[in-house]
This record gives structure tokens, C-alpha cells and sequence, in this order.
């Protein structure tokens, strides 16, 4: 029976749409795991769900031979070594989509808040100051909205952003369509000259790592404020520190950290804590029911599809084949390293075993490639060790 282990309280819609599909055995775990936890609680797993928390490394990964598939119930991926896993013949998946919308209606949200002064208002209220002064309170209409990274949820926070009349300019590292009355600014120096809001919607990673350096910070307005939801090392931490506590950007939200707790139990720790005019959120931006409930079902049909078809349409790290309904007796998943000769050797196995291939689809991605085979009978034993001991061979299933 296939067990699929589900880590860091994935929504249940998860368990529903896996239940429905016949996948029974499903062990859900609360929090995180370590990495000397995880090949315990691995082991005879054929798949896992994660969220941010749990880190899958490449050292991870090797202990874990069973693993057929990694379900990212969030957008990033970062959290797991996908060269590492692509070697193992483990195909990636996540949500790309399913929680825009909540991400988009906090950046507004937070943007609102801080040109409006309201967190240094809430607290200076709460600790018995009555500050009714309108100075630097700014309404967000005509304002300019700058956004880093114009993807699907940057172009969200644009469409919304015009809805409450924000100017909307962006930049993005790849040529991208504008919605609205967005417009593309030249540079990213350009974009933090004019904008009154900048918010953040890039990948992780090395290309983005410290992003908004101090030199970046110094070249926004004093009268703005900077938001980020996409990774917590997008910002020099220490640099918008300063810049906050000198008074040279107005405010700051960000719901993303370059550290952050692995549970509810250990404390959360930045130096921005205590500042009035800082939005601090607990990686939230995709914390709604909707949101959660989306991301369930979609996660959890994408692994399905692998584990009972072999579709790997929308894996992030491995070659795409299209869903395609196992229709024929039997299908074998062949996953090789890219090189000639391996399908010509895999079909003269198939037809000296007497056997047709009624449909076959092969894609490839760098060094690997991909092969699903449907074979209108049953496939013996024998054969299947062959093509398993194939010497390009990374993995090799029969479903």
C-alpha cells in the first residue's frame, strides 16, 4: 500500500482529495522535522507533504531510497534541494497559484496601514497616547505602488492595487505583459526612486539573496514604506534596521524572515522588534482558509496524478508529462539519465519479451529524462529487473 506522510499541519482538503482517491494511508505530523528526524519518519514513505518548515537536503534525501515524490503545499520550493531530488528520480510539486489572492489582500492591507501610520497610531493608543495628527498620513489613492518580481502574485497586488486608485509601475528581471495600467520601469533603481509602496515578489535564492542591500534601501523615498512577502533573504535586515531607526523609509512590513521559528514554542527573533512604524507578521500571507483549502487540493491532485498515473505536469524540477489516464494493464515509470540509446534498449527488452507498446511518452530536462510506457498486457518480473538494472537507469516503477 503506498503511505504518504503529511508534515506541518497541511489542510485537511489534503486528506479528503487523497482519501477519495484511494489513498488510505496518509500519517499526518503537526510540526517541522529536523533533519536527523526526517529518515525515522521517512522511511517507508512513498511520498511526503511539507510546507516552508521542513528542509529536505540532498543528505536528506539519500537516506530516503522509498521517496517517489515531494509535495511543497506553498509556493516556494527553496526548501528543498531539487537537483538532488531530480538525481533521485523524485519529481517535485506545489502551489504556484492557490494562494495569490491572500497574499495580494495583505500587501494591500499593509499598505493601506502603514501610509495611513496606523501600527505607530494602534500603539501609541495602546500605551495611553491620543495622537490625532495627520502628519504623514498619506491616503493611498495616486500614490505609486513599485513592485519587484511581476509574477502571479505580483501582478495580483497590481490589479488590486488600481481598484483602490494606486499608480502601479514594476520590474521584473524577464519581460512581462502589463495588466491594467501597470507600467515596467527601466531599472530597479528607477522603481525605488518613484514609488511610495515597494513591495517584494521574487523567488529565493542565491540570485535574490540580500536583494534590498543598504545602497537599495538609501535609494527609496524617506516618506515610503517597504513590504515584503516573498523570502526572508530578500532584505538586509540589518540594513532596513537602520534606515527605519534613522528615519530614512517611513515604515516597513514584512511577513517573511531570513530565520524563523520552527514551532509556535520558540521565540521569534529580529531586530525590528519594538519598532511602532514595522508590520511584523508570522509568515502569514497565504494563512486563509481559502487559501489553505486551495492549496490542499491542488498539491495533493498533483500527487495523485503521479502516484496512480505518472503525470508529472507542473513538477518543478522534472521533465512534464501530461496527464495521461492509465488505460492499458500496465504502465512502467522510467527515469534515466539523458543519454543515447536508453530508449532503443528499453524497447528491444519490451518486444524480446514478446510484449506491444500500445503508448509511450518521453520528455527530458537536462540530464534527465523521463520515459512512461503502456503495455496492453502484464509485464513479467524478469522484465521489469531488466529495465530496472538498465545502466542508465535512476528509478524505475511499475504502476
Amino acid at each position: 500500500m503506498t503511505k504518504i506522510v503529511l508534515l506541518e499541519k497541511i489542510h485537511r482538503t489534503a486528506v479528503e482529495h487523497l482519501n477519495a482517491a484511494g489513498f488510505t494511508d496518509v500519517v499526518q505530523l503537526p510540526t517541522a522535522l529536523k533533519p536527523e528526524e526526517l529518515k525515522s519518519a521517512l522511511a517507508d514513505a512513498d511520498a511526503v507533504g511539507i510546507r516552508s518548515a521542513t528542509h529536505l537536503s540532498a543528505e536528506s534525501l539519500a537516506q530516503l531510497p522509498r521517496l517517489k515524490a515531494i509535495g511543497c503545499f506553498c509556493i516556494g520550493t527553496n526548501q528543498v534541494d531539487l537537483t538532488a531530488a531530480a538525481a533521485h528520480g523524485i519529481p517535485v510539486f506545489n502551489a504556484p497559484f492557490s494562494n495569490t489572492r491572500s497574499v495580494a489582500e495583505l500587501v494591500i492591507a499593509q499598505a493601506i496601514l502603514l501610509l495611513r501610520r496606523i501600527p505607530e497610531k494602534n500603539a501609541r493608543t495602546h500605551r495611553g497616547l491620543w495622537d490625532k495628527s495627520a502628519q504623514g498620513a498619506y491616503e493611498v489613492r495616486n500614490k505609486v505602488l513599485g513592485i519587484i518580481g511581476y509574477g502571479n502574485i505580483g501582478a495580483q497586488v497590481g490589479i488590486l492595487a488600481e481598484s483602490v486608485g494606486m499608480r502601479v509601475a514594476y520590474f521584473d528581471v524577464e519581460s512581462k505583459l502589463p495588466l491594467g495600467n501597470a507600467r515596467p520601469a527601466a531599472t530597479m533603481e528607477d522603481l525605488l526612486r518613484q514609488a511610495d509602496v515597494v513591495t517584494l515578489h521574487v523567488p529565493g535564492g542565491k540570485t535574490t539573496e540580500n536583494l534590498m542591500t543598504a545602497e537599495r534601501i538609501a535609494a527609496m523615498k524617506p516618506t515610503a514604506v517597504l513590504i515584503n512577502a516573498s523570502r526572508g533573504g530578500v532584505v538586509d535586515i540589518d540594513a532596513l534596521n537602520t534606515a527605519l531607526r534613522e528615519k530614512r523609509v517611513a515604515g516597513a512590513a514584512l511577513d517573511v524572515f531570513p530565520a524563523e521559528p520552527k514551532n509556535e514554542k520558540e521565540e521569534f527573533v529580529s531586530p525590528l522588534r519594538g519598532l511602532d512604524n514595522v508590520i511584523l507578521t508570522p509568515h502569514i500571507g497565504g494563512s486563509t482558509e481559502e487559501a489553505q483549502e486551495n492549496i490542499g487540493r491542488e498539491v495533493a491532485d498533483k500527487l495523485v496524478r503521479f502516484l496512480s498515473a505518472g503525470t508529472t505536469r507542473w513538477a518543478v524540477n522534472f521533465p512534464e508529462i501530461r496527464h495521461v489516464a492509465k488505460e492499458a494493464k500496465s504502465r512502467v515509470l522510467h527515469v534515466h539519465r539523458n543519454e543515447p540509446g536508453v530508449i532503443a534498449r528499453m524497447n528491444a527488452d519490451f518486444a524480446a519479451a514478446g510484449l506491444n507498446i500500445v503508448a509511450q511518452h518521453l520528455q527530458t530536462r537536462g540530464p534527465i529524462g523521463y520515459v512512461m510506457t503502456d503495455v496492453d498486457d502484464v509485464i513479467p518480473q524478469s522484465l521489469l529487473k531488466t529495465l530496472c538494472n538498465e545502466p542508465a537507469a535512476i528509478r524505475c516503477e511499475l504502476i
